[in-house]
């Protein structure tokens, strides 16, 4: 059930949905247009997903599971970060969603967030969704 603790982003890509899909789960792709991190896992449901990266000079190591995997539509899985200050429980993972929906040659891509602990922190998670969903755009129409 959504709470105003939840959110979500879009963007209209000009590519068409397999090269978007492409871009979302190969890690090769995923390092160039997210944050430079590296993203270890199969994207079988019930799997592992890790990232690991640099912030502002701090190395981090987020994790999750894959829940839903529907190629070139939905990708759902948890996230759980040390630097959101909250215990490694189930209760203090976020579940992030992509919708990927395709027309013509031209694809919206829709990133949901529920779960997230804090204002301060939906602020934060706001800005970093526009911030990739603008990188992952800008590498896709070049």
């Amino acid at each position: 059930m959504p709470t105003d603790l939840d959110t979500a982003s879009s963007v209209t890509i000009d590519a068409p949905a397999k090269r978007v899909w492409e871009a979302l789960t190969k890690p090769e792709v995923i390092k160039k247009w997210f944050f430079g991190v590296d993203t270890i896992t199969d994207w079988n449901e019930g799997s592992p997903i890790v990232h690991k990266g640099e912030w502002q000079g701090k190395p981090y190591e987020d994790k999750g599971t894959i829940l839903k995997v529907e190629p070139q539509k939905l990708l759902v899985h948890t996230h759980w970060s040390p630097m959101g200050g909250v215990p490694d429980r189930p209760e203090n993972y976020q579940e992030v969603s992509w919708k990927v929906s395709g027309h013509n040659g031209r694809t919206e891509l829709t990133v949901s967030e529920i779960n997230i602990p804090s204002e301060e922190a939906k602020s934060v998670s706001k800005e970093s969704w526009r911030t990739v969903l603008n990188n992952l755009k800008q590498l896709l129409e070049r």
